[in-house]
């Protein structure tokens, strides 16, 4: 059981990233200390933050440092070293078996399926390529084959639509335990994020409507279009799995819908890029939530004070914003500080509130882009 711990003291992040920086503003801000380990000098969390140790995730002394000077640990990203992790002996509120089943494609599918009992697309194991001919056989075009760890944002990712995809895989076939999933036939894709406190009360946040390009997150709208049917149907999927998992801190939860139809996706075991309309658009922030629940505090029910809307900056996008902030007091703008401009790295994001404002803001994106 989480124990509770009252600012000032110290949170330590493992991750120094822009979920890291976003965690860090939300602690300072309630008066928390924040110490961050991350490889990268001056990352995006230790700009913000109290101190930053630079070293990689997986150096046990670095690590060591970070929990001996912290009076709680929390996370950014999946792709932690467990084994490090376990041996600290501060409180680790999500403890690492959140880490274990989602840091594995293969371990997450079967646990959503099995454990929780919700539905997921129809997936097999692969070891190498005859495995994988035999597997597409059964779960029949189109498909997409993945590594079960690592890999985010595109990476990773093999499309098998046709025959000729199936040919041009094998060929360079990936080393490596892999998963091949069945594409579902979805309209849209969604997300949940979820946390409990301290006496298990499960707490979401507005279902978000997410569009993706090249598989990259581009835009989030809150509230999703969608029935009242399916909204409760996915509020269920979530306490399902919060509960199932004995869930702290907050988990981003990925969706296929089709009609009434509903299949998870991924798990994030963190706060998750389609939640970030809730700094500005909601009483709580998933950020805030995060801070909540791994430090034992009581969460308040979540409202959406007005739709939102949140556009992700990619590489050079991040200049046209700021070039044009001065033309857009509507925008909540977010630079998350980044040394080096990368195309498809996410550099930043804007937030708008109100209907008028999410048209003005789709506008903006439809004539901006990477160069």
């Amino acid at each position: 059981m989480t124990n509770i711990v009252l600012p000032p003291a110290t949170i330590g992040i493992i991750g120094g990233g822009q979920l890291g920086q976003m965690m860090a503003l939300s602690a300072k801000m309630m008066g928390y200390k924040v110490g961050v380990l991350d490889p990268t000098v001056a990352s995006p969390a230790g700009q913000v933050s109290d101190f930053q140790i630079v070293a990689e995730y997986d150096d046990v002394s670095a690590l060591t440092e970070l929990s001996e000077r912290s009076d709680v640990l929390t996370y950014e990203f999946e792709n932690v070293d467990i084994v490090t992790l376990a041996k600290q002996k501060k409180s680790l509120p999500q403890g690492t078996r959140l880490l274990e089943i989602t840091s594995n494609r293969l371990t997450e599918k079967t646990f959503v399926q099995n454990i929780a009992k919700v539905p997921v697309a129809k997936f097999i194991a692969i070891h190498d390529a005859k495995e994988f001919k035999v597997a597409v056989a059964k779960i029949m075009f189109p498909a997409i084959l993945k590594t079960v760890s690592g890999g985010y944002d595109g990476h990773g990712q093999w499309h098998v639509d046709n025959q000729n995809d199936v040919d041009q895989i094998v060929k360079n076939f990936p080393t490596g335990t892999l998963i091949l999933e069945q594409k579902v036939p979805f309209q849209k894709e969604l997300s949940i994020m979820v946390t409990r406190d301290l006496q298990n009360y499960v707490t979401m946040w507005p279902i978000s409507e997410n569009v993706h390009i090249n598989h990259i997150l581009k835009t989030s709208l809150v509230p999703a279009n969608i029935s009242a049917v399916l909204t409760k149907k996915i509020q269920q999927i979530a306490t399902e799995i919060a509960n199932a998992l004995d869930l702290r801190g907050v988990l981003g939860i990925e969706l296929f819908v089709s009609d009434d139809n509903v299949w998870v996706n991924e798990l994030a075991p963190r706060p998750h890029n389609s939640g970030h309309y809730s700094i500005e658009a909601t009483n709580v922030s998933q950020f805030e939530g995060h801070i909540r629940s791994i430090t034992g505090l009581t969460i308040p029910e979540i409202t959406l004070e007005e739709p939102a809307l949140m556009l992700n900056l990619l590489g050079d996008e991040i200049q046209q914003a700021r070039n044009d902030l001065v033309n857009h007091s509507e925008w909540h703008f977010h630079d998350y500080g980044k040394a080096a401009i990368k195309r498809n790295r996410k550099m930043g994001h804007i937030t708008v509130v109100g209907e008028d404002n999410i048209k003005k803001l789709y506008e903006w994106s439809q004539v901006h882009g990477q160069h």
